[in-house]
């Protein structure tokens, strides 16, 4: 993969917004942590600072090694970025008399000035800071200034060296993707070229050259990510590659099934295996959502090293991994914490002698469904909602049962039925149902019941890492509600989930 773009990241929980944004401009990115630069950096064509929730003057501030970057490559640096650009570099950072956060509107723009150029006069731009830039850093020009915010874009004279107080990756800032444009690609000039067609005969290309003629063994889920991963290690290696679709009895109600004959009439050599019980009995009694995801990775591990022995000389293991994921498990944020573990991202125990193949590492989700359609997947599985690698086991808060599986696959049917045959499955990113820890009182033909309470999800979103609640009209969230306490033996009580991302997740656990 040619890495045009570095973005070295201070901890902002904006960070992959700005990765997104270079994104659809059809330019390569990457994310690393600001205090882990490549020590290579000849591929890339510009760098990228992010912004940070820690301020430039205290003690702990993030402190990147830039010797190799400035003035050698093109820079920008945003809001964190520009504030230690000017502390570190001959300017003045101090606190601001009133905390500029959220919409503000430029009031001057530097004329000739080709990062502003389309950029129309009083734009409306995101700011999130409590410091500010009282004066610019040696060879600083200013560019742009809101109301309250003088400096609020300069660049360094004699190096190709920008930096802006404001977020122009955040969907507010009006013209944001136009200035991102202006300096990857007219005044960078980095090159536009990271399409799908592209991905494709690149990565299959570097799948043919590093698996050579070896075997590969790949974990079906029937999702979207396992499924273009396998077409595309299926066009690269042909019949080399063999799937396993393992059921690990948290599946959603017959998809083991559904899922291996929709796989039929793909070409892909996969084989079904029901592994369910082993799943649960290393699930019971585990109430933490964290050991669960463990214990289900190490399951997972397990039955494909039984199964990978059944296949004479395999010596890979492909995954269908993609960025959010590694995103959230390796923690690229550097100084931020890990959210959650997941069970398809990292090394293989030692007593495995597979190595790891990871065709969609570098890709977020909207971009995966991109792939998948330039490679011929059917629409309609290219559509379909992420469902979590631990299936419903992190949808049953608490422990794991035979019973509480039925319960939710149950109530998850209904559910996603449901919004297939009221037109609003594809309205929406992601849905199911959660099994709550808890029982209410109900009244069910004059009898009083004491049975369980489900929560339904349903979220908009482009790739995970960020997603807000969907509103679903009341008449028919009052027909699932219905359906669902009539038909699921032992709930009485429905409730919707009307949380974003942040500050909740999209799963419960």
């Amino acid at each position: 993969m040619q890495h045009n773009v570095l973005i070295l990241d201070f901890g902002s929980q904006y960070t992959q917004l700005i990765a997104r944004r270079v994104r659809e401009l059809n330019i390569f990115c990457e994310i690393f942590p600001y205090n882990h630069i490549p020590s290579d950096l000849s591929t890339y064509k510009a760098v990228i600072l992010s912004g940070s929730p820690f301020s430039v003057r205290a003690e702990d501030a993030p402190h990147p090694e830039l010797s190799g970057i400035r003035g050698k490559l093109p820079l920008l640096a945003v809001c964190y970025g520009a504030q230690y650009l000017s502390h570190f570099s001959g300017g003045e950072v101090a606190p601001s008399d009133t905390r500029e956060y959220g919409r503000a509107n430029l009031s001057y723009i530097k004329s000739g000035e080709t990062f502003f150029e389309g950029v129309s006069e009083n734009s409306q731009v995101w700011m999130s800071h409590s410091d500010t830039i009282k004066t610019l850093p040696t060879n600083g020009i200013r560019l742009a200034s809101t109301h309250d915010v003088e400096n609020a874009a300069y660049r360094i004279d004699g190096e190709t060296t920008y930096a802006i107080q404001f977020h122009p990756e955040v969907y507010h800032s009006t013209d944001g993707k136009a200035m991102l444009e202006n300096f990857l690609v007219k005044i960078a000039h980095v090159p536009q070229n990271f399409t799908p067609n592209a991905f494709v005969e690149e990565i299959v290309a570097e799948m043919q050259q590093k698996v050579g003629d070896d075997k590969v063994v790949l974990g079906l889920s029937g999702g979207v990510d396992s499924t273009v991963a396998a077409v595309l290690l299926h066009k690269a290696i042909g019949k080399n590659l063999y799937c396993i679709f393992v059921n690990n009895g948290l599946l959603r109600k017959n998809e083991f099934e559904n899922v291996l004959d929709q796989y039929k009439h793909m070409g892909l050599n996969v084989k079904g295996v029901d592994a369910s019980g082993r799943f649960l009995d290393a699930l019971a009694g585990i109430e933490d959502p964290e050991l669960k995801r463990k214990a289900i990775g190490r399951v997972f591990i397990e039955v494909f090293d039984d199964e990978a022995h059944r296949i004479e000389d395999v010596k890979w293991l492909a995954q269908g991994t993609i960025y959010p994921d590694v995103i959230e498990s390796v923690s690229v944020k550097g100084p931020s914490a890990t959210i959650k573990s997941h069970h398809n991202v990292g090394g293989l125990p030692d007593y495995m002698k597979l190595q790891i193949v990871e065709p969609l590492r570098m890709l977020f989700k909207d971009e995966v469904r991109r792939v998948g359609a330039t490679l011929g997947i059917d629409a309609a599985l290219l559509g379909r909602h992420p469902f979590p690698g631990p299936g419903l086991s992190i949808r049953i808060l608490g422990d794991i049962t035979p019973e509480k599986v039925r319960i939710l696959q149950d109530v998850d049917a209904v559910f996603i039925d449901g919004l297939k045959s009221w037109g609003l499955y594809d309205k929406v990113w992601q849905a199911g149902a959660i099994l709550l820890p808890v029982n209410s009182v109900g009244v069910m033909g004059d009898e009083r019941t004491y049975e369980k309470v489900v929560a339904l999800r349903a979220v908009e979103s482009t790739d995970g890492m960020t997603a807000d609640w969907v509103h679903l009209p009341y008449e028919f969230l009052m027909k699932v509600s219905n359906d669902i306490i009539n038909k699921v033996k032992g709930v009485n009580r429905v409730v919707y989930d009307i949380s974003s991302k942040p500050p909740a997740t999209i799963e419960w656990e």
